[in-house]
């Protein structure tokens, strides 16, 4: 027998909610990190490029769980501002090379405490149980 069709079950659908949240904490952060023209993406980008080093694209797009062409886009805006630079690798032209600038460190480097700061009101929000689940989901294939 087939179960009735409840839309109102959409309610409580977990894809919109995850989408919700996830704009709301990315607010928090683009909130505190404004004052450095950064946003969270910008930001991160910039963290993860001082930890690794020079990166190609393609992995650090994977690292992201990004898109190539959004983390393309994003680069450009962030090199374009002196951030970090972008170079062909000398074997493959369509293969680019990321890397921070001086000034790119020194700027994440400044915004760090307010990243701290974002980083504190989510995970007060969320609790510890929350911040735990949320590195399950982040890192668990449902696929």
């Amino acid at each position: 027998m087939e179960r009735a069709t409840d839309l109102a079950e959409c309610r409580n659908c977990l894809c919109l909610a995850a989408r919700s949240a996830a704009r709301r904490i990315t607010a928090v952060y683009d909130r505190e990190l404004r004052p450095h023209g950064l946003r969270a993406t910008q930001f991160t980008i910039l963290t993860m490029l001082m930890m690794r080093g020079q990166t190609t694209v393609g992995a650090l797009a994977k690292s992201l769980g990004m898109d190539r062409t959004t983390l393309t886009r994003n680069a450009a805006l962030i090199a374009a501002k002196g951030w970090i630079a972008v170079t062909a690798d000398g074997g493959d032209a369509r293969l680019h090379v990321l890397s921070i600038t001086p000034a790119g460190e020194a700027l994440a480097r400044e915004a760090f405490p307010a990243w701290r700061r974002a980083q504190e009101r989510v995970s007060t929000a969320f609790g510890p149980v929350g911040v735990a689940a949320l590195h399950r989901l982040s890192d668990a294939r449902m696929t």
